[in-house]
Formats: structure tokens, sequence, C-alpha cells
């Protein structure tokens, strides 16, 4: 089933067209990204998908309802958590929970919202008393109180450190793993490589590249990139076949084909007894194609 369907969106503020006939789905249970630079049309796309705001013209179904009517039987199934929340600061994390949980029909037990975003412990702690992870954990349970089947995440761990970053990422998954869909904004890479099953690119107010995080634009077809580090005066053979960049000592190869690159310089190297140093393989990560995609869009729009 769709969860989410837009054909031909669009959206202007005066003389200016923030989206400009905008196309995409989302499937029920995927964990869809929507990635764009600022000013793309990004914000003005969820605002609309989420009922804040009415379109120009296009059509948008948001789990078989149109958002712009506001029904209330739509809102009663989205959870969203914005990048920044207003709720009491001296509540306690149980209150606020049970709070939100008191808007909605069929609201998930609170047992269960507090475990899901591991805050159990924290059920009778102030919110003024919680650190900012912990915070956006609440963020998120507020947005689960209703058992929703759509949720929109916006930057869900901006300003986490690393380890409360990966934390939030399997309570996502675990989401996902629910049954839910999850519509996720973010500028993290990372987050979305880990996340996503299937991303889409916005720019200039139009969608410029869509697929999964590892196929994006023929992601996985593009050169690999070997590097390593060589001793000084010693040279690669003419006869490797390889067209090489060397900087400050370290090497940087593309090659169609690592496997055989990988045993024809190896083998060179054992047999001359030299060190590669830091020898590693990479292909372009999904930020590397990203900043290509929308680098291309923003100088054609500057042509125009």
């Amino acid at each position: 089933m769709v969860a989410v369907e837009v054909v031909d969106l669009r959206k202007s503020y005066g003389a200016v067209e923030a989206v400009r006939g905008i196309s995409l789905s989302v499937a029920e249970g995927e964990v869809f990204a929507l990635l764009g630079p600022n000013g793309a049309g990004k914000t003005t796309t969820v605002e609309i998908l989420e009922g804040f705001r009415r379109r120009d013209s296009g059509d948008v179904s948001v789990l078989g309802f149109d958002p712009a009517h506001g029904d209330r039987k739509l809102k009663e199934q989205l959870g969203i958590v914005l990048q920044t929340s207003g709720v009491d600061p001296y509540l306690t994390v149980a209150e606020t929970v049970d709070m939100f949980r008191g808007y909605y029909p069929k609201p998930r037990p609170r047992d269960e919202v507090l475990e899901l975003v591991g805050l159990t412990e924290k059920a009778d702690s102030r919110v003024t008393k919680l650190s900012g992870g912990q915070q956006r954990r609440l963020d998120v349970a507020i947005a689960l109180a209703g058992d929703p089947r759509l949720l929109f995440l916006d930057e869900p761990t901006t300003g986490f450190d690393p380890s409360a970053r990966r934390n939030a990422w399997e309570v996502i998954k675990g989401l996902a793993g629910l049954g839910k869909t999850i519509f996720l904004t973010s500028h993290s890479m990372d987050e979305v490589q880990y996340l996503a099953d299937r991303v889409v690119i916005i720019a200039a107010g139009k969608v410029v590249a869509e697929g999964t995080p590892d196929t994006l634009a023929g992601r996985e077809k593009a050169a690999a990139i070997v590097r390593f580090q060589m001793p000084e005066n010693a040279v690669l053979p003419g006869g490797l076949g390889l067209v090489a960049r060397i900087d400050d000592g370290i090497v940087r190869l593309e090659t169609g084909d690592p496997t055989r690159t990988l045993y024809e310089l190896t083998s060179w190297a054992v047999q001359s007894d030299i060190e590669l140093g830091g020898l590693e393989v990479t292909r372009p990560s999904l930020e590397d194609v990203y900043l290509e995609i929308t680098k291309n869009v923003a100088g054609s729009e500057t042509k125009e």
C-alpha cells in the first residue's frame, strides 16, 4: 500500500516558485528520506504533507486523505518530530507522555512508549532535568503517544553526540520494525545511509534523483578509489596499466575493476618488498553523490 502520494506538487511565495512540480511516493512500512540543500523546497513540501501549509496545485494523498482538509482522522494517525519542540519543562516525562496520549482516541500504552525510546528509568524525572539527547527521545515519545501509522522526523539527531546518535538510530530502526512508515529529513548522510530504504533528492524545487542509498545516481557502478601511501623514491610500474594521481605521497587510483587492481598492485608491492601504507578501497559515498547532484543542479540553474 502507498502511505504518501504526491503528483506535480507546486507552491509559490509571491514571484518565488519554491516547489516546482514535485512527484514522489512512499510505501507503507518504508523508511523514506527526503534530502535537499537549504532553499530546495524540502520544508515546504513536508509542511504541505503534514497539513500545515496549503499547496497551489497538484495532488497529495497522505494515508488516503488530503492533508489540506485538516481531517481529524488523518491527524490521529500522524506523529511529528520537529527540530525544536515546546513542552512544559516542569512536568515529568511520564506526565508529558500521558498529556499527549490524552489527545488521541487509541493511544499507545505509556510504558510501551517510554520503553521504545529508552526513557523508562526517566519516567519520574522532570523535563528540565533531561540531557539534550534525552529531550530528543522525549520528542519521539510524544510523536508515538497516539500510536501513529506515519511518523515525520525532521533532523531527529541534530546536536547528538556519536553514542546518542547511534542509540536514536536504533530506536528509529525499531519503529520501522513495528511497521511504522517513517518520513525522514536529514542533513546527515550517515544517518540516511543507515536508516533509509529509499531516498529522493530535491533541488531548486524539483526532484533531481531517487533510489536506494546504495544505488542513487548509479553509485554502485561508480569507479572505486584505491588509496595508499608509498615510500619515498618508490615508483609505480607503468606495466600496471593504472592512471595514478599522487599528492604528498598519497597515491589515488580510479578503477572499474578493484579486485584485479588490488591483485596487480599488491603482487607488485610484495615482489618489490614495498609497504603500501594505509591501503584502502572505497566507492563514492552517499555524501559525495549528494554533493555532486546538487552542485550540478545549482550550476544549471545559474546558467539559466
